[in-house]
């Protein structure tokens, strides 16, 4: 299709395409958007096809409670049994969209096979075609995988959906855990099995936990409350293989030459966004992975939709020529609305800043803003309970992102602050006699 030809979404305004809008992917983000464009009157035919079986479900408690066993498979739905009937959306799990053809005023037509969630059943035809006039790409994302000796053991395991999960609690009492990966997921995962009484070591190519994602700071400090709480941690160290005996899972050989007992594997060492399909469509897309959209979730083509972990989009505070991959349920949500909002011919309003977080064992970590170009650092801490810190960042004496550890009631005032972009000395922050809500509330 040339775009050229084509009219844009991207403009604003009402939108000449019918009613027919067709989802691809069902998970979080899928859903949201499907919400939100019934929440606005849209009263057209809805299809949400989603490439696994099960029906739609959360994934944050993957490495948490359902791990641990605390909630089981109608625990982590988003809706209901009776949602997608009573709201008229025709939910088609268990497909996989293989095909798109689009006209040049942006119409078209999806084709899909059967799946078993990750591949396409052996053999399988296709499956069904679905029209559209407007489509939405919510593909999601893929974990990376490891390129080394062994890895392609039936043991070496990933988490990122159900699937994934339920490998992963049947294999929790076999022996030791090895997680390569010292990323949130990694060290959910890793914090859960110790609660459950399993032995953890967790193996990081780099410096410090969480990568780029905190600073070091806190990076440091999980390090050291992981460690108190009996998780092994391997800083600096590169998985060179995993060892085998009699077709079992040994360990871990790292590049110090040194073996770490394993039963099970468990990689965590991030995700590739799902852009195969936008790619066959001639979309943008980034060249580290990623579909390129602008700040209402178009894509180059100025038709098709895209929104969730499969995206590239412009920081929400910044200029649309400085992108960004933010994969989280808030992202989901808020791109969720704008995607809705353009389809529906509204104009959404501004985006709130960008907010995170994870659960590791009793600890919460909670995050707003990017710390990316910091000049600053002011670190509070709490002087009645040691599990409670709050770390700020600044840019030229102006708050852009915030790490609260344990301290839910700093993240809520700070999450307001970030968006007002409140400037504030660092003298002021670092005074932790004067709560940060009566702080900032002043500034």
């Amino acid at each position: 299709m040339n775009s050229s030809d084509a009219p844009s979404l991207a403009t604003g305004a009402a939108t000449p395409y019918g009613t027919r809008v067709v989802v691809v992917g069902a998970s979080h983000a899928g859903i949201a958007v499907a919400d939100r464009l019934r929440a606005g009157g849209h009263q057209g035919p809805l299809t949400l096809i989603g490439s696994e079986r099960h029906s739609p479900y959360h994934r944050p408690p993957l490495s948490k409670a359902f791990l641990k066993g605390e909630i089981d498979m109608h625990g982590i739905a988003l809706r209901g049994e009776g949602y997608f009937r009573d709201n008229d959306i025709n939910l088609r799990s268990g497909e996989r969209v293989v095909e798109v053809e689009r006209r040049a005023d942006g119409r078209g037509v999806v084709r899909t096979r059967a799946s078993r969630g990750r591949d396409i059943v052996d053999g399988a035809s296709i499956s069904a075609t679905y029209e559209f006039d407007r489509l939405v790409l919510a593909t999601g994302a893929r974990p990376r995988r490891l390129s080394i000796p062994g890895a392609d053991h039936r043991d070496v395991l990933v988490l990122r959906d159900l699937e994934d999960a339920l490998r992963l609690k049947k294999r929790l009492r076999s022996g030791p855990v090895v997680v390569v990966g010292g990323g949130f997921v990694g060290l959910e995962v890793a914090a859960t099995i110790k609660d459950l009484g399993g032995d953890c070591t967790v193996v990081e190519v780099g410096p410090g936990l969480m990568g780029r994602a905190v600073g070091p700071e806190t990076a440091a400090w999980f390090a050291a409350e992981h460690m108190s709480k009996g998780i092994d941690i391997e800083l600096g160290c590169r998985p060179e293989g995993i060892v085998t005996e009699n077709d079992r899972i040994v360990g871990v050989r790292l590049d110090d030459d040194r073996l770490i007992p394993a039963a099970t594997v468990v990689v965590g060492v991030g995700v590739t966004p799902r852009d195969e399909l936008a790619r066959s469509m001639g979309l943008r897309c980034a060249a580290t992975g990623g579909v390129i959209v602008d700040h209402r979730c178009v894509t180059s083509d100025g038709v098709t939709i895209a929104i969730g972990d499969c995206t590239v989009q412009p920081y929400p505070t910044s200029g649309a020529a400085d992108l960004v991959r933010l994969e989280s349920v808030d992202n989901s949500d808020q791109q969720a609305v704008l995607a809705a909002d353009t389809l529906l011919g509204e104009v959404s309003s501004e985006r709130s800043v960008p907010w995170f977080w994870s659960e590791q064992g009793a600890t919460k970590l909670q995050m707003a803003g990017l710390i990316r170009d910091h000049d600053d650092v002011v670190v509070r801490r709490d002087l009645k309970r040691a599990d409670r810190r709050t770390v700020i960042y600044l840019h030229s004496g102006t708050m852009i992102a915030a790490e609260c550890v344990n301290s839910p009631a700093d993240f809520l005032v700070l999450r307001k602050a970030l968006a007002r972009r409140v400037a504030i000395t660092r003298e002021a922050l670092a005074d932790v006699s004067t709560p940060l809500r009566k702080l900032l509330d002043a500034s």
